[in-house]
């Protein structure tokens, strides 16, 4: 039942995470800690332990979007690794931390950030694009098949702090990142959508490697419960990117706040309470 429940997990975090380029961690996380804690239906399920199995996710789903993305010409290399260069110390340095959390304190902290990212997905269509970072950083051109030229870019030292700050939160909590970049990439930066999550999806990859490392060193990774989740994920990665060339995401970022904000107060409360 354990591995059905994890398989199952693993598909709807790898078709969730490449459709709007969240990554799947965000999904795996919440979703792994209630079978196994709350319900009890998969065993040894710890903080650490379901952080490490989401890095690993992770490689996987970033490999199978990015490869669907490179082939529709919608991953802008460039800022790819840049991003990644700016998130490795972040990353590095919270899978340390993530070492030193109890569940409670996991929960409340995780709970806080759902609530954080519900907030920022209801409001990301409000917003208005920022071009203070575009004018005073490095531009870049993008025509997209409808005969559009977007014009894109970012200050390099802005980059750099910001996906500092998104590879900590990853290496802590098991996120991709994706779910704090792409609406800074698309709001700030002024990137198109779909290379938005297609880069972003780049960097999921590239940053999971690093992210796995510090995590296997550190005895997170229960590799017997990756067996139904790698390839379960990988499977729904491939999906979910041939999803988004051709669906608006716009339902599925209405559902995933929902979910997010509610998953967010519970998890606060039984941080608080639990």
């Amino acid at each position: 039942m354990a591995y059905i429940l994890l398989a199952v997990i693993g598909l709807a975090s790898g078709i969730i995470g490449a459709l709007v380029g969240l990554g799947g961690g965000i999904i795996l996380v919440p979703a792994t800690l209630f079978m196994g804690v709350n319900l009890g239906l998969i065993d040894g399920i710890t903080p650490q332990s379901v952080v490490g199995l989401s890095v690993i996710m992770m490689i996987f789903i970033g490999l199978a979007s990015t490869l669907s993305y490179m082939k529709a010409k919608m991953v802008d290399y460039r800022s790819g690794y840049i991003f990644f260069a700016g998130s490795v110390p972040g990353t590095v340095l919270g899978a340390f931390v993530n070492k030193g959390l109890d569940l409670s304190s996991f929960n409340l902290y995780f709970g806080i950030l759902l609530i954080l990212l519900s907030t920022l997905l209801l409001v990301r269509k409000y917003l208005k694009p920022v071009h203070w970072f575009v004018d005073r950083g490095k531009q870049r051109t993008f025509t997209d098949k409808m005969g559009e030229t977007h014009v894109f870019g970012y200050p390099l030292w802005f980059a750099l702090l910001l996906t500092f700050g998104i590879g900590f939160a990853s290496g802590l909590f098991g996120m991709g990142g994706g779910s704090i970049i792409v609406p800074a990439m698309i709001l700030l930066f002024l990137f198109p959508p779909h290379i938005a999550v297609g880069t972003s999806m780049f960097m999921v990859f590239l940053s999971a490697i690093v992210n796995s490392i510090t995590h296997i060193s550190l005895g997170n990774v229960p590799w017997l419960y990756a067996i139904p989740v790698v390839p379960a994920a990988y499977i729904g990665a491939k999906l979910g990117a041939k999803l988004n060339q051709k669906m608006k995401s716009e339902t599925l970022v209405v559902a995933l706040r929902i979910i997010f904000l509610i998953l967010g107060v519970r998890s606060i409360i039984e941080g608080v309470f639990g």
